[in-house]
């Protein structure tokens, strides 16, 4: 048993320990310190609804294509089980095993991007969060490297610690008193991911985390299957990066307790802040079109300048 959790990476590594251990210890002084606040914060009712999903989930079909294989990076993995018939049946829709292997993950990549909505909640498995349209970046990230290892292409998360440019930051922090004094503590675990895809010998990244309303509403590029979203809008802590075949047990109950039990009037600002953010960027892009707007900003883009030192973050 220990054997298994150890090869299919259930146990987080040594980078991630550091970062929980870390992060635990500097959010209960937080926590500690803001007794009252917080309190006040877990009483606030704020109200929340999110998006409905955009999309319909096409019928699976007796017979359809999956590699089944125990083979690292195409295997299942926890909250990742790419042999659902959900996965399976968009995996098919989207045109595994018809496409060339680059053609169907580009494609993979651009449906989650565009159509699952960010928003801050527990972790599940890809089947929820499909089935919702709506999920953290690790649970879009899980989406896209589902489909990938259901087509038989190797797949892998790469996760590391985030500084954020300043558009984050106002969607995420600047909401209240509470979230502010978290994100010196959160910056020690607060983590973003990206997909990874093996094809023709190489590793390709893939960030699906943001949609292109989010990035047009920040005044960001859009960005394509194979751009990084380290050195565009995010900044990983130094020796922070990692990359697993799978979300590590205890991710899960940690996000539950933060998002439901400490503070969940936050977790709906930050979300309602996403879903304005969405709607703005929509509005831009309906303006001036997508690719108008993205030839505009890529000219002469440079991502804005990030104090890490603040963040008292270096792993080694």
């Amino acid at each position: 048993m220990l054997r298994e959790l150890k090869d299919k990476e259930y146990i987080p590594p040594k980078n991630m320990l550091k970062l929980f251990i870390k992060g635990g210890f500097a959010l209960s002084k937080v926590l500690i310190k803001n007794m009252g606040q917080l309190k006040k914060a877990r009483k606030e009712r704020i109200e929340y609804i999110p998006l409905k999903r955009n999309y319909e989930l096409p019928e699976y079909k007796p017979g359809m294509k999956v590699v089944k294989s125990n083979e690292k990076y195409l295997r299942p993995t926890l909250y990742c089980n790419p042999y659902a018939k959900e996965i399976v049946a968009l995996a098919n829709h989207l045109g595994a095993f018809e496409k060339d292997p680059y053609e169907y993950a580009r494609d993979a990549f651009e449906f989650v991007k565009r159509n699952l909505i960010l928003q801050i909640m527990p972790l599940d498995g890809v089947v929820p969060t499909l089935k919702r349209g709506y999920g953290t970046c690790l649970h879009k990230i899980s989406l896209f490297i589902a489909l990938c290892r259901a087509a038989g292409l190797k797949a892998r998360y790469k996760l590391y610690a985030i500084a954020m440019i300043q558009q984050w930051y106002e969607t995420f922090v600047e909401i209240d008193p509470l979230m502010r004094e978290w994100y010196d503590a959160m910056g020690y675990f607060m983590l973003h991911g990206e997909g990874e895809v093996y094809i023709d010998g190489k590793w390709i990244v893939a960030d699906v985390g943001p949609t292109p309303e989010r990035q047009a509403a920040t005044g960001i590029p859009i960005t394509k299957f194979g751009e990084d979203s380290i050195g565009i809008w995010f900044q990983a802590i130094p020796g922070s990066i990692m990359r697993v075949e799978s979300l590590p047990l205890g991710l899960g109950m940690a996000s539950k307790l933060l998002m439901e039990k400490i503070s969940p009037a936050s977790v709906a600002k930050m979300n309602n802040n996403i879903l304005r953010q969405v709607e703005k960027g929509r509005k831009i892009l309906q303006e001036i079109g997508e690719e108008e707007y993205n030839r505009r900003v890529r000219k002469g883009y440079k991502m804005p300048t990030i104090e890490l030192e603040r963040k008292s973050i270096i792993f080694e």
